[in-house]
């Protein structure tokens, strides 16, 4: 049994006497977004480029206060005999978050305000605030308020001895002050919602090849007086902030009936979630501040001092009104050798697997493998989980059309992924009214796997054929994600596969797979097989090597196996995206490992677990991450890589990503995140030599 004991900078957990390093979950995390904050600021990603960024680290970190710091916060409320079992002290986790997350806001604020702004003038490209407007731009301005605006806007005007109004988590506010010069007295204030669907970014006309920019709250500021003009007030004072509140869903676990209307009113609690942060403009005067934690019960830690532009993941949408060469360009989704899109890609599979590498490689080719299976006479069954969906979904339109065609379509669609569940919600809707036959998943266990079968009848007998994928079966994240998706006909698997879809379909786990690593039952055991017979064979002086990429490592469990190979003598080389939790390089624990993070213009999304096996490297995908949600609480699918080319060609792609001295930063117990160096004399960066590896391997 492991018991965590929180510390400074990592906490440690102790096993059989003996101290093993842990960094605290939260704490990784916090650097993992400081390595997207280094994308931003790096002078050779293109300028809208690095602003997207900042917006992509500001979404990151609104969902982690929604998620993570509401789940401590929580923690604090606990007895202390109940936390003591925790190993670590909420409180003291919270105080160090705030502490990390304070300093990174500054370095945003710098980065955006001195840097990038700057930058963006360089490109005759202006941000322009309410101050900076001059007659011709700000009548242009006025008139837009007056016309898109305005009417959108009702004001709330504040009672300081009544109830403060309840702000909606993650919506844009003004705190708005009003009285008259030189006096105080008889001053009023107000709240200005900002509706959602407001357009952020207003382009001004150009002006001798300059271009001007202002945002709406901006736009908003410069035109209060027409908001408040029947008060007899001349001076408008206004500060934005925003609210950010406890995401995580109170849902009854038992699935039934009304299931869906219950969840669906957990998602109308979040709008009244416990706050979790305040943002706000530093330029706001403490009075006001005061008066706004006072009244809306802010406690200290959840205080935290912003910059001018709240809700920075709108800027995801930052328009480039300058040259093209501002963004990245544009890849070309490469095709794949063998597969071609007027030939059945089913028949190509009784010869051999095809790998699809995401997003270099086109999605298409999951979509048209359903839209055969939709309309191959032959195709009698089709049996598909879902975890998150694109908007306009051709995965589902090609479902639907199979059940039009008479096909038996068994669809399973998780509910319970988070902050995808209104839009799961409609999709179960629509797939149920077009006779598709919808499961909402399990009571105890997220079904987070993506794997679809699909049951073909040749010579009178069964013959079945697999689509495997480490990300999600959603067309516009397969343009972002790097993600490997494998067609299969092997018997080893679909038998496999089978076998687990009687079981979902019957709402039920199961156990006994040949070859799948299936959770929650047995990934972890045969998860610890693997790197148990590395143990042996670095004991037994043979070669012995593990090769992990993630997304996120964090199972105590996880971290102290691979702390026990590494002290046998395995190496092992990690990749892991985001959150850490095992130490490296330390002396007599963790010497025999090394990890890196890659963090580029894909996200960086694919599981590949790689074991020695003395010469029979074995390659294994998945579904899950090395967490414990992941082997404990949700049903996952591992599978193993059987065709030779296929594994060649993922093990090439593996090895751009350890050789990459560009994008790679080093993750190590200094959590400095110093970007990765070797002893290659030429730069690679692993995204585009994959690109290009891909490209010429396919033409």
């Amino acid at each position: 049994m492991i018991t965590p004991a929180f510390g400074r900078g990592f906490g440690e957990y102790y096993m059989t006497k003996k101290k093993v390093p842990f960094l605290n979950r939260e704490i990784s995390w916090l650097y993992f977004n400081d390595r997207v904050l280094q994308e931003a600021a790096d002078e050779t990603v293109p300028l809208i480029e690095r602003i997207k960024f900042l917006s992509i680290f500001s979404s990151n970190l609104e969902e982690f206060y929604r998620v993570r710091v509401a789940t401590m916060t929580r923690l604090t409320n606990l007895n202390d005999k109940t936390k003591a079992l925790l190993g670590f002290n909420p409180k003291k986790v919270l105080n160090e978050i705030k502490n990390i997350v304070v300093k990174q806001e500054r370095k945003f604020e710098q980065l955006f305000q001195a840097t990038l702004i700057n930058e963006l003038a360089q490109n005759r490209i202006f941000i322009l605030n309410d101050t900076q407007l001059n007659v011709a731009r700000g009548e242009f301005v006025r008139n837009h308020f007056r016309d898109r605006i305005l009417s959108n806007l009702v004001p709330i005007m504040i009672d300081l001895d009544k109830p403060f109004p309840e702000l909606k988590d993650r919506y844009l506010y003004f705190l708005v002050r009003l009285s008259k010069k030189g006096r105080r007295k008889n001053e009023k204030y107000a709240l200005i919602e900002l509706p959602q669907d407001l357009p952020r970014f207003l382009v001004l006309p150009e002006t001798n090849g300059l271009k001007f920019i202002i945002l709406a709250e901006d736009i908003i500021k410069y035109c209060m007086d027409d908001i408040f003009y029947v008060f007899n007030y001349d001076e408008l004072d206004a500060y934005s902030i925003q609210v950010t509140r406890d995401a995580e869903l109170d849902i009854d676990k038992n699935i039934s009936d009304k299931f869906i209307e219950e969840l669906k009113s957990s998602l109308d609690k979040r709008r009244k979630g416990k706050p979790m942060r305040l943002l706000y403009d530093t330029e706001m005067p403490f009075d006001m501040l005061s008066i706004l934690v006072a009244k809306m019960k802010i406690e200290a830690e959840s205080l935290i001092p912003g910059n001018r532009y709240h809700r920075f993941g709108d800027f995801i949408r930052f328009p480039n009104v300058g040259s093209p060469n501002l963004e990245y360009p544009a890849n070309v989704p490469l095709k794949v050798s063998g597969l071609h899109r007027t030939e059945s890609i089913i028949d190509k599979l009784s010869e051999r697997d095809y790998l699809i590498n995401l997003p270099y490689q086109s999605y298409d080719y999951i979509i048209l493998f359903l839209r055969e299976a939709a309309i191959d006479p032959k195709v009698t069954e089709i049996n598909i989980t879902l975890y998150r969906l694109a908007e306009n979904s051709r995965v589902i339109n090609a479902l639907i059309n199979a059940a039009k065609n008479g096909k038996k379509v068994n669809c399973l669609v998780e509910l319970k992924a988070r902050f995808d569940e209104q839009a799961n919600i409609y999709w179960s809707n629509r797939l149920e009214e077009e006779g598709v036959n919808v499961n909402y998943g399990l009571t105890d266990y997220k079904v987070h796997s993506k794997i679809c079968l699909i049951k073909r009848m040749e010579r009178g007998r069964p013959v079945y054929y697999a689509n495997l994928a480490t990300g999600n079966f959603n067309e516009k994240t397969a343009k972002l994600y790097c993600d490997h998706s494998i067609f299969t006909a092997k018997k080893e698997i679909t038998t496999d596969l089978l076998k687990l879809f009687n079981a979902l379909n019957k709402k039920t786990v199961t156990k006994g797979f040949k070859y799948l690593m299936v959770s929650p039952l047995e990934s972890r055991t045969k998860f610890y097989h693997l790197i148990d017979r590395e143990i042996k064979n670095a004991k037994a002086l043979k070669p012995a090597y593990l090769i992990l990429k993630v997304n996120s490592l964090a199972d105590e469990g996880i971290v102290a196996k691979l702390y026990e190979a590494s002290t046998a003598g395995v190496k092992i080389k990690l990749i892991v995206r985001g959150i850490c939790c095992l130490v490296p390089g330390i002396k007599g624990v963790s010497e025999n490992i090394t990890v890196i993070s890659i963090i580029d213009k894909f996200l960086e999304h694919a599981r590949v677990f790689i074991f020695g096996n003395h010469g029979k490297e074995e390659m294994y995908l998945s579904s899950a991450d090395l967490m414990s949600r992941n082997f404990e609480h949700r049903v996952e699918v591992g599978f193993p890589v059987l065709d030779e080319d296929v594994r060649q060609e993922i093990r090439d792609i593996i090895e751009f990503q350890l050789q990459d001295n560009v994008k790679a930063r080093d993750i190590n117990k200094l959590n400095n995140n110093k970007y990765h160096k070797n002893r290659l004399s030429t730069k690679v960066r692993a995204q585009v030599q994959t690109y290009n590896y891909l490209k010429n391997k396919h033409q």
